[in-house]
């Protein structure tokens, strides 16, 4: 008997992949927004440059935990129940942290923040997954990630540095919680759950059949991807950390030539993690991994020998960090959501996250702090370049997944139609 097949709702694809970019982008404002208001901060509470770093850093130790437990709870629970809370905890917890009356009020409500945002990131990825057409599924979550860049590198120090001209960095703090707030309300009304399936429904990608957990961890992207994540984080966190006190105190620039070449992390990253995505759609996952790598690698060689020509060290960083955070969306999106077993993708998704943001958000920077202070702020950027190049070796081993490359039919065998 013929089956009647299903059509896929792109106009439900759309609004999905919109409004989950759009969280993401805040996600990545409410993380960052705090970094070019540290020094109104520390003035006004009394803190050192060390207690700077454990505020930034207790956030990603508590998002990379979460994002492992509860990328795999909203496998079980469903994406909304997931969702919903976290964008509305985070949302109010980035509002709260105006009101900090001391390091210790600060660390714990940025403690409570990365438990909200590790929750929401490896959900949402999910949830855009499940939204996307196959064909189309690198580029849409590429598109969701890349307003993490935008949003939290690239506008945050300028909405920031431009608000303190009006107002306390305490209202600041307030006003960036409002759009999470509206989101969560339109997110309840418009994201909907993957239908849970049978048997029967095997291969249909409108269906989340049950998995084993521990079925994550035979799968060799799942494991690669964890590696080569915490690679190109390594990068991506060393710069983003340490970048500002190279270019200062090593190169010499101003201030304001600073803030002109660290803006290149957020508008590099912003292009890169929905063009890397979406070109490996059509040139295969991992023929595009390896060669983002080989790129990151290159400009960051070149951009270490590049002595204080602001221009030059822009477009050196720009690219840079359009590969390696190219990388970052590649590696958590398709490759980790082709890689998973079937009915565990958010749980696949949040153990590459997790794995990523511990090492290479937490122990990197770590490690980076440990070489400026011994061997000179000079020496530090062999450990993002070194982190890349072990990621050109890592990605070789990589299986292709992406759905135009291993077969051209592969939207017929799902049965959908575009």
């Amino acid at each position: 008997m013929a089956t009647v097949q299903k059509a896929w709702d792109t106009a439900y694809e759309k609004k999905a992949v919109i409004l989950l970019g759009l969280a993401f982008g805040l996600v990545g404002l409410d993380r960052w927004i705090i970094a070019p208001l540290l020094p109104s901060i520390m003035k006004d509470l009394h803190l050192n440059p060390q207690d700077a770093g454990n505020i930034i850093g207790i956030l990603g130790l508590s998002w990379g935990f979460f994002a492992i437990i509860m990328g795999g709870l909203s496998d079980k629970i469903g994406r909304r129940k997931v969702l919903l809370p976290s964008i509305i905890a985070f949302s109010v917890l980035s509002g709260i942290s105006g009101m900090a009356t001391g390091l210790m009020s600060l660390i714990v409500i940025r403690a409570i923040m990365g438990i909200s945002e590790g929750s929401f990131c490896p959900t949402s990825f999910a949830a855009c997954g499940d939204a996307s057409h196959p064909s189309r599924r690198g580029f849409n979550l590429g598109l969701q990630q890349c307003g993490f860049a935008l949003f939290g590198l690239a506008f945050a120090p300028i909405i920031a540095t431009q608000l303190l001209k009006f107002m306390d960095w305490r209202y600041i703090f307030v006003l960036v919680a409002v759009p999470g707030l509206i989101l969560a309300v339109l997110m309840y009304f418009i994201i909907r759950e993957p239908e849970k399936g049978t048997a029967s429904d095997a291969g249909n990608p409108h269906v989340l059949p049950a998995g084993n957990w521990a079925d994550i961890f035979k799968s060799r992207n799942i494991v690669v991807s964890m590696v080569a994540l915490f690679c190109a984080m390594t990068g991506v966190f060393v710069l983003s950390a340490m970048l500002p006190i190279y270019l200062t105190d090593y190169l010499k620039l101003s201030t304001e030539q600073m803030g002109v070449v660290a803006s290149a992390v957020g508008f590099g990253g912003f292009v890169g993690q929905f063009a890397l995505p979406g070109i490996s759609d059509t040139l295969g996952r991992r023929t595009v991994a390896v060669l983002g790598f080989i790129g990151a690698a290159i400009m960051l060689y070149i951009f270490q020998q590049t002595g204080p020509n602001t221009t030059m060290l822009f477009i050196l960083l720009f690219v840079a960090t359009f590969f390696t955070l190219g990388l970052v969306a590649l590696l958590t999106g398709p490759i980790a959501t082709e890689g998973a077993p079937a009915g565990l993708i958010s749980s696949a998704i949040g153990i590459v996250v997790g794995a990523g943001e511990i090492f290479g958000g937490g122990v990197a920077p770590a490690i980076a702090g440990a070489v400026a202070k011994n061997y000179g702020i000079q020496n530090i950027l062999w450990l993002p370049l070194g982190g890349v190049v072990l990621g050109i070796v890592v990605c070789m081993f990589l299986k292709e997944t992406a759905p135009r490359k291993i077969n051209s039919g592969s939207a017929q065998r799902v049965g959908v139609t575009a």
